[in-house]
Formats: structure tokens, C-alpha cells, sequence
């Protein structure tokens, strides 16, 4: 009588191994992209939430405004990921949730009289600008 084989070989086993380790070489750093892409878009629309407000106060007063109090707005309005700030005629929003690979970049958008508002993101090496910056 011979035994059936019960389980699996030790090749087999190494293989499954091998597979996960490359699948996990690629997908953990398009994970990180996407997690900043997500953290930039949420910055951005935080940022579009204030625009119209700030735009009533520069209406309404003839000048932009110097704290986020002037437009009925808190400073926690970023959340656990960052800080909303005025900084002359920009309303910023700059990252300092430690552990985020973006601790340290910002987001902002500056009135201009002639232009308008405009986007910018800097500190942010290789993700492209949120659909909302653009």
C-alpha cells in the first residue's frame, strides 16, 4: 500500500512566496502614490470649501481676508492631515500629520484681481496637481 501525499511540496510553497514578494515590490509604492493623490485631493477640496467665503469677504469688505475667523471658518477645518491658514491674499492648506510622506508640502490658492483664483502645490515631488488645482 502506498501513502497518498497530504499537503503541499516545499518548491510549491516557495513559489507562492516568490509571487507574493513581487506582487508586494509593485503594489506597496502605487499604494503610497495613492495615498498622497487621495491626501492632495482632500486638502484641495477642503481649500475649494473656503473660496466662496473668502470671496463674499473681499466682495463685501474690498480687502482679502487676515484670519480664518473673518470668514466664520476654524483653523481645524484641515482635519488630522493638516492646517488651514490665510497668509496674505492666499488661503493655504500645509501638511503636518507626521508620519504622511507629505508632512511639509502645501496646497494653495491666490486671488488675483486680474486672474482670478489660482492653484499651486508645492513640496509634492512626483504627484500630479488634484483635478481641483488645476
Amino acid at each position: 500500500m502506498s501513502k497518498k501525499q497530504k499537503g503541499f511540496t516545499l518548491i510549491e510553497l516557495m513559489i507562492v512566496v516568490a509571487i507574493i514578494g513581487v506582487l508586494s515590490a509593485i503594489g506597496i509604492p502605487m499604494y503610497q502614490d495613492y495615498v498622497k493623490k487621495s491626501e492632495l485631493a482632500s486638502a484641495t477640496a477642503t481649500l475649494r470649501g473656503l473660496l466662496t467665503k473668502a470671496e463674499l469677504y473681499y466682495l463685501d469688505q474690498g480687502s482679502f481676508p487676515t484670519a480664518l475667523t473673518d470668514i466664520n471658518s476654524v483653523s481645524s477645518a484641515g482635519g488630522s492631515i493638516g492646517e488651514v491658514g490665510i497668509n496674505g491674499n492666499q488661503l493655504q492648506f500645509t501638511f503636518s500629520a507626521t508620519g504622511s510622506s507629505l508632512n511639509g508640502s502645501s496646497v494653495s490658492f491666490s486671488r488675483d484681481d486680474t486672474v482670478g483664483w489660482s492653484c499651486t502645490v508645492s513640496g509634492a515631488s512626483g504627484i500630479d496637481k488634484p483635478k481641483g488645482c488645476q
